[in-house]
This record gives structure tokens, C-alpha cells and sequence, in this order.
């Protein structure tokens, strides 16, 4: 039995990837492939996301979508290019004092914050744990001062990386997620998203940080003392989940971001607008999702 299911493991991962055409390299988001596998029905049955792709983890290959091309307000999985940005451009041990201004716009905007204070000294690698988990609007603001440098400067780098991955439908005003200036908010359409989940957990550091549940931060000579929690219900419930990341505000609803590896097989997908205000309704459309592409392949493979 062991013998056959990882026979059928191996079918099930190189029929996906002979399916897509183009190796293990993401898709373009524009031109994102689908394919229909003999054992999925239609579609997931309850999905109330108004957006939504599932895809394989290798390729990019949509097994199912709804509006994938659709662009809409995505909160605060903006973070997730914020996150990118920094990553790729390197030295996360280096230092950066958080800016008196980076709390006042928490204040402003009613943004989620990482609690922290002006003046405190903490590297770039502890931000991005602040970013990603709490979902810290100030940290975003802290690492976008200090990479871009300043606000104006990151944006544009942030637009400049999804313009470099053909991410057409996608929009950067704010390095958070809020709705700043008021009548915008950041942009993006699912396949896009995909897109940039994919190329985001193809690097280590940032894989690392949104797989983790929880972070501490001891109290030193220039910070206070942090302990984070994400706010991803999925990675805290769903067997196999790696990351990635929620959303919410008015304008968008509640999303998710997430990938998944279960029996060898990565799944990633984004469902957005899945409710006004319930990320327990996102992570039951993404749970919906996964166990629609999951449950036939995991029923005759031993391993879960």
C-alpha cells in the first residue's frame, strides 16, 4: 500500500506540473493556466469568497478559481509585497529605530499594530516577525521608512516589483494595507496574488516567518519586550498549513493568503471578501477549498 500511494503521489504531483506546460516556475498571474483533474468535481461546495483562487504549490496551475482576474481591495495581504521588498533587499540584522510617525499612523488609520513604541531599536528580521504575525501597520511603516527610504520611496519599489512580475491587475498605495489617502486602497486581483504568494515562500526568511505561530521578542537595553501571535487561523488549525496571510478592512472584507503541503502535495491559494467582518468565514472557505483537492488524493495515501 505504502509503494502505491507514493506512486500515486508522484502522479498526482507530475500530472500537475506536465499539465502547466512551463516547469515548476510560477505562471504569469494574467495568463494563469487551469486544469481539471479526474477526481475533483465542479468546484468546492459553500465557498462565499466574491474572489478566489486554489492552485498547485509548484506551478501556479489553477485547479479552481472564481473571478481570478477581478481587481479589489486587499488589506492587509499587502503586507505580504512589503515583506518581499525588504527580504530581497537584504540585511535583515541591521537596526531601525521605530519612528514616532509610525505609531501616529497606526492611530490615525485605527491600523492593527505590533505594539510598538517610538524610539525602540529592533532589526529588520524581529519587524517583519511584527509585520506578518500581529499584522503590525507600524512595523510596515517602520520598514518602509527605513528601505524605501521613506513612504513615497518603498511604494513605488513595491508597484516596480509587480510591475517586474507582470502582476497587471495589482496596485500598491500604502506598504499596510489601509486605505491611505481614504478614498484608495491597495488593489490586487486573486491570480496576481497567487503569483506573488508563490514567489514570496520561494524565500526562506519569509517562509520561516509566516510558518511560525508565535514570535518573542526578550525586553533589551533599546526595546521593550514583544510576543506575537499570528492572527492566520488557518496555520493554527488546518493540518499541513505553512503561512501566509489574512486581511481586513471595511472596503475588502476578510481574506486570506495561505499555502498548504499535505502527503508531499503544496496547495496555495487566496480567498478575498470572503465576509464583512468574519475571518473564522475566510478560513472555512480556504478549509472548503483545500479538502475539495485534498480529501480524494489523502483517502488511499497513508500519509496526512
Amino acid at each position: 500500500m505504502r509503494t502505491f500511494a507514493r506512486l500515486l503521489q508522484a502522479a498526482v504531483v507530475s500530472a500537475l506540473i506536465v499539465a502547466a506546460g512551463h516547469g515548476v516556475g510560477a505562471a504569469p498571474a494574467a495568463s494563469m493556466p487551469h486544469i481539471q483533474l479526474p477526481w475533483l468535481t465542479s468546484e468546492p461546495d459553500g465557498v462565499q469568497a466574491s474572489g478566489a483562487v486554489l492552485a498547485d504549490g509548484f506551478t501556479g496551475t489553477a485547479l479552481w478559481s472564481r473571478r481570478p482576474d477581478t481587481p479589489v481591495p486587499i488589506a492587509s495581504i499587502t503586507k505580504v509585497m512589503t515583506a518581499v521588498v525588504v527580504v530581497d533587499a537584504g540585511d535583515l540584522d541591521r537596526t531601525i529605530t521605530v519612528p514616532q510617525e509610525a505609531i501616529s499612523y497606526c492611530i490615525r488609520h485605527d491600523g492593527s499594530t505590533a505594539g510598538l513604541v517610538p524610539g525602540e531599536v529592533l532589526t529588520a528580521r524581529q519587524l517583519l516577525y511584527g509585520l506578518m504575525l500581529p499584522s503590525g501597520c507600524d512595523a510596515a511603516y517602520a520598514l518602509a521608512e527605513a528601505y524605501g527610504p521613506g513612504q513615497d520611496g518603498f511604494i513605488a519599489r513595491m508597484n516596480d516589483v509587480a510591475r517586474q512580475m507582470g502582476l497587471a491587475g495589482t496596485h500598491f498605495t500604502d506598504p499596510s494595507g489601509l486605505p491611505v489617502p481614504t478614498d484608495h486602497s491597495n488593489s490586487s486581483t486573486p491570480a496576481d496574488l497567487v503569483a506573488l504568494g508563490l514567489r514570496a515562500m520561494r524565500q526562506p526568511a519569509f517562509r520561516e516567518i509566516v510558518s511560525a505561530q508565535s514570535h518573542h521578542v526578550p525586553a533589551g537595553p533599546s526595546n521593550r519586550e514583544h510576543f506575537w501571535r499570528t492572527t492566520n487561523r488557518l496555520l493554527r488549525d488546518y493540518p499541513g498549513a505553512i503561512g501566509i496571510k489574512t486581511g481586513w478592512t471595511d472596503a475588502a472584507g476578510t481574506c486570506l493568503l495561505f499555502e498548504t503541503v499535505r502527503a508531499g502535495i503544496p496547495l496555495i491559494g487566496v480567498v478575498l471578501d470572503s465576509s464583512p467582518h468574519s475571518d473564522v468565514i475566510a478560513k472555512d472557505d480556504a478549509e472548503r477549498m483545500l479538502n475539495w483537492a485534498y480529501d480524494p488524493v489523502l483517502s488511499v495515501l497513508p500519509l496526512r
